[in-house]
């Protein structure tokens, strides 16, 4: 799955969510667990298996989703609280800061082999300074948005395509440069997959040169139900976030309706090598914000208040639109370097850590109490209580780390579902109701307006 594919998955996928979802300010969208995902199903499964095997994962997909429907088994999410989402977060923001640095030291690996070179001088060095020059000025620019320099709008405007400024600064450095190699975005052209001499758009579930085998076909089970657990808490968590009250939206969510449309479609996708989507929690919380309508005139000191949400479907259409035609401009897409992607998983993960109270608390394990901040979990829970409860999430995230890190890593979904029992029945024996209250409270409140260090990233502690 490359490029092409990604590209007109979000496209297709978004378009038809807009017209037939139920709550339209949702962003549908790849996302950091799937990435991991279909990383570890294609080590495990090999290339030739990957293909035919997503097909019938994806038809298990929507057998599942209907299964789930018809029980009306949306109210399960309340159960997912945010010591799960924490974990899930802080392993996702971990895997994009890992893969960074690993994939740029494989840059800077000397060649294996006894035959005549075939490294690039200075290649090493440029993808470091093209990685951190887009870490750099995303990360600056999404800071400057919060600043007070320039008015809110101008402000709003430069940290919101602080991304695209940056990858377009730093293929303009790369260009410049014209003596020195570095690898480019692959992207087919046209509407062509990414490998045609591989596959071509459509798949055969039954196998093609060799029949699929029928054992594999039912195994296909275990995996759907691993992919459905991360499309499940990520859907069903991002339409709570954006269907909290503080936004006083007249239309409701349809949680069922919702759930059943993405994973149809991701199952009918897997029919064309298409990537399965999620609902995008940062993409939605965004684009509910952008639709917010603040009033202007108040009293000084108070907070502007919310005169309505713009709830319709256009804005997300033409955005979905305009992810399909990207690919008629393949040849400006072939000319950005992959270090410069590299500097924005870096920074998806590193700004990803913003809102996660886990990563809060960890800062406090090394700092004197007098130096602890003054919020709730720190008031009202004793210090050592606090760091009890932050060692017993740090050793459920090493636990995810090393499953990652082991050929059972397509199995990390359920192993990261078990920590729900495992709050819901050791952590309870283990704190007070009252400890709970405070250091598994969702506080996270809606941001519409510029406070200093604050935005979308911090209303959710949930992975990109």
């Amino acid at each position: 799955i490359g490029v092409s594919e990604l590209i007109m998955s979000t496209a297709i996928q978004g378009v038809l969510f807009c017209l037939l979802g139920a709550q339209p300010l949702l962003v549908i969208g790849f996302s950091g667990p799937l990435l991991v995902f279909e990383e570890a199903f294609f080590s495990v499964s090999g290339h030739r298996l990957t293909w035919w095997g997503r097909v019938w994962i994806g038809l298990w997909l929507v057998l599942l989703a209907l299964l789930m429907v018809a029980l009306e088994g949306s109210f399960l999410v309340r159960f997912v609280s945010r010591f799960t989402q924490e974990i899930f977060a802080f392993l996702i923001s971990l895997i994009f800061i890992y893969e960074t640095f690993y994939k740029l030291v494989k840059v800077g690996r000397a060649p294996v082999g006894t035959g005549p070179p075939r490294g690039q001088p200075n290649t090493a060095l440029l993808s470091l300074v093209l990685m951190a020059g887009t870490f750099f000025i995303a990360f600056f620019l999404r800071k400057f948005k919060n600043s007070r320099f320039f008015p809110g709008r101008v402000r709003r405007v430069i940290g919101d395509f602080g991304v695209p400024i940056a990858i377009l600064v730093m293929v303009l450095v790369d260009y410049c440069i014209e003596d020195t190699y570095t690898q480019k975005l692959s992207v087919p052209s046209g509407f062509s997959v990414t490998a045609p001499e591989k596959r071509g758009w459509v798949i055969n579930p039954l196998g093609e040169k060799s029949a699929f085998p029928v054992w594999m076909m039912v195994a296909s089970l275990l995996p759907a139900i691993l992919v459905f657990i991360l499309i499940f808490m990520e859907t069903q968590i991002t339409t709570l976030i954006i269907s909290k009250k503080e936004r006083m939206l007249q239309k409701g969510s349809g949680f069922h309706l919702d759930l059943l449309l993405i994973v149809a479609m991701g199952g009918i996708c897997a029919l064309f090598g298409l990537p399965w989507l999620a609902a995008a929690t940062v993409r939605s919380v965004t684009h509910a914000n952008a639709l917010t309508v603040m009033s202007k005139a108040v009293a000084p000191g108070d907070k502007p208040k919310i005169q309505e949400v713009k709830e319709q479907r256009v804005t997300g259409l033409l955005v979905a639109l305009l992810v399909g035609l990207s690919l008629v401009i393949g040849d400006l897409l072939r000319q950005i370097p992959l270090a410069v992607l590299f500097g924005i998983f870096l920074y998806m993960g590193v700004t990803s850590l913003n809102g996660i109270q886990f990563y809060e608390r960890l800062h406090l394990l090394l700092m004197p109490p007098k130096h602890h901040p003054d919020v709730t979990y720190v008031k009202k829970v004793r210090t050592l209580r606090m760091h009890l409860f932050t060692a017993l999430q740090l050793l459920c995230l090493a636990v995810l780390w090393a499953v990652m890190s082991t050929a059972a890593s397509l199995a990390f979904p359920f192993i990261l579902i078990l920590t729900v029992p495992l709050r819901m029945v050791v952590l309870t024996r283990i704190f007070t109701e009252r400890e709970m209250k405070y250091l598994d409270a969702n506080e996270a409140e809606p941001v519409f307006d510029e406070r200093e260090g604050v935005d979308e990233y911090n209303e959710m502690p949930m992975p990109v």
